[in-house]
């Protein structure tokens, strides 16, 4: 039978006990109540906080539970319920639109694909779910980062990445785009990733009309534009109007499923 291993299980006590209390503790506290010395007690600490875990109150000294554990616990549930709404509408439109689905949720400064639907028409395709996609220049990343404050601040202050010659990286320029995504319900990357591929994507909001991810399209750009010369999102009327009306009845129908009566 495999051993445990017992910093981890430390580590797991550690963070139930922060758990369970309303106060923070300090580490005397938190070494005396798992049986732990002080200096163990404090490493396990140092390395919990590191990782977002555990969080030092500056002028007490004290412990608490960190925001990134919370957003894990957090984006978890939200994650497994918006997946599961959103099955049979990603079906529904990869068969109707002819072309991949994408399902995203914001997770450590990008876009985090969580659901994947194959383009129906039997060509080799490989699996993305797991796979991060960047905020400022992707059509889900723009939509998150049109919706969600937290995404929004990220696209800002993060270091942007000129993928090709159409990627939008100025910050003035990256406002307007979100300030656009927000005035028409959708976003567009026609060439701003990768070149000759272009996606739409709408916002999916909760019961509290809270953006929790964003549901796309992404294909050639042949097929997905009326006209591949119109660019990115100066002028993305090139889209084609049924696949930008097919992916936000895609994205109201699941926000409809999560309990969103208005959005």
């Amino acid at each position: 039978m495999a051993r445990n291993i017992q910093s981890l299980e430390r580590a797991a006590a550690m963070l139930r006990l922060l758990a369970g209390g309303e106060r923070r503790l300090g580490l005397s506290d938190i070494a005396a109540a798992l049986g732990l010395a002080k200096g163990t007690a404090h490493g396990i600490l140092r390395t919990l906080q590191a990782e977002g875990f555990v969080e030092q109150d500056s002028a007490s000294g004290r412990y608490q539970l960190g925001a990134e554990l919370l957003r894990l616990g957090n984006s978890y549930l939200d994650v497994h319920e918006l997946r599961a709404r959103a099955l049979v509408w990603t079906d529904d439109l990869a068969r109707s639109s002819g072309e991949a689905v994408y399902l995203g949720v914001l997770h450590q400064g990008g876009v985090l694909i969580v659901h994947h639907v194959f383009r129906p028409d039997d060509s080799r395709q490989v699996l993305e779910v797991g796979a991060m996609q960047p905020l400022h220049s992707t059509a889900l990343g723009k939509v998150l980062s049109a919706y969600d404050p937290v995404a929004h601040s990220e696209a800002l202050e993060a270091e942007r990445k000129d993928f090709t010659a159409r990627t939008v990286c100025d910050p003035v320029d990256l406002e307007a785009v979100f300030d656009l995504t927000r005035a028409r319900g959708y976003a567009a990357d026609i060439e701003e990733t990768w070149e000759g591929v272009a996606s739409v994507a709408a916002p999916i909001h909760d019961r509290h009309r809270m953006p929790v991810g964003a549901v796309g399209i992404t294909g050639a750009v042949e097929r997905v534009c009326r006209d591949p010369e119109a660019g990115g999102d100066a002028g993305s009327g090139g889209l084609r109007p049924e696949l930008i009306a097919a992916v936000r009845d895609c994205a109201r129908a699941v926000s409809r499923d999560l309990g969103a009566s208005r959005f």
